[in-house]
């Protein structure tokens, strides 16, 4: 192993930005890792250090295929991750809409630019990114349709689903599009949780990219084979509503069988305690997403439902 930092920018309030890299194998650039680039995904930089963790012993054994070189970045953003700001802390903006960056621009736009020169090139592309909304997942591979995508590749992850997402205008400055666009193949894979870990998904997620990285001939690794992923497109999960706001009562969580009418989640008046909404499954299927805050508003998704198809 090799360490490395990979971008550097000073703070005149702090101490200074660095990106670590961690380099493994020598030779073609066959698959970069990325964990945190948000302050808040505990979770992702978690699975980035028993990536790290794990590559290190099977390098030391003999089992990196030779010529083949992994990159792993743990986090991006350690200037967050320091005060638990999910954006970067002094302007709000999120480094995974800077992408591929600009190097005479804003903070975040240089920091996108410096980590991107140095992660562009690679055969296949890994991140660990969050959702924009507060909850738990089933675990599973996500990728752009953006023409470049390759699904069957994903299926190789070995996790329950992979889900394509057509890309809106603001999908365009993310890492995982513009990887795609500069012929990196990429995937990112997400676990159950974000600002807290959740030690069995961490596993899985880990077990994934090793087995990943087994199928596609860079490491020597013997493990479970996994799931034969279902592909899902995200327009086609059915998200479910809240016409009340108040405490969120979760009665089903991810991963969860539900009937169509079945009570899935209650709202209760803050203040007087009584069930103020029921939330009913709008259809058979298998909770995707779940909202897990103890509070909801009005108008919330509170879950995404793979419907279940019959013949």
């Amino acid at each position: 192993m090799q360490k490395e930092t990979l971008f550097h920018l000073k703070s005149p309030y702090r101490d200074d930005l660095r990106i670590q890299g961690y380099r493994f194998g020598k030779g073609e650039k066959a698959a970069c890792i990325v964990g945190a680039l948000r302050g808040n995904e505990v979770q992702q930089l978690y699975v980035c250090s028993q990536i790290v963790k794990t590559l290190t012993e099977l390098e030391r054994r003999g089992h990196i295929v030779r010529d083949k070189e992994i990159l792993v970045i743990p986090s991006v953003n350690s200037a967050s991750l320091n005060i638990g700001s999910r954006f970067w802390a002094l302007d709000k903006t999120d480094i995974n809409r800077m992408f591929p960056g600009y190097s005479l621009g804003e903070t975040t736009q240089r920091i996108a630019a410096g980590l991107f020169e140095n992660i562009k090139g690679y055969s296949y592309g890994i991140q660990f990114p969050s959702f924009y909304m507060q909850g738990d997942f089933i675990p599973h591979v996500r990728m752009m349709d953006t023409g470049y995508q390759n699904p069957s590749l994903a299926n190789l992850f070995g996790l329950p689903y992979v889900v394509i997402r057509s890309p809106k205008p603001y999908d365009t400055t993310t890492l995982n599009y513009n990887w795609q666009i500069w012929e990196t193949s990429a995937f990112s894979v997400y676990t159950s949780a974000t600002d807290r870990i959740d030690e069995a998904s961490a596993k899985q997620a880990v077990a994934s990219v090793m087995r990943f990285l087994s199928r596609m001939g860079i490491i020597k690794y013997h493990g479970h084979s996994g799931y034969i992923a279902s592909v899902i497109y995200e327009k086609d999960l059915m998200p479910v509503k809240t016409k009340e706001a108040g405490i969120f009562r979760r009665l089903k969580h991810e991963g969860d069988d539900v009937r169509f009418g079945e009570i899935v989640a209650e709202i209760i008046d803050p203040y007087e305690g009584y069930v103020k909404m029921q939330i009913i499954s709008p259809t058979d299927g298998v909770i995707f997403f779940a909202h897990n805050e103890p509070l909801v508003m009005e108008n919330t998704v509170v879950f995404k439902i793979i419907k279940k198809m019959y013949n």
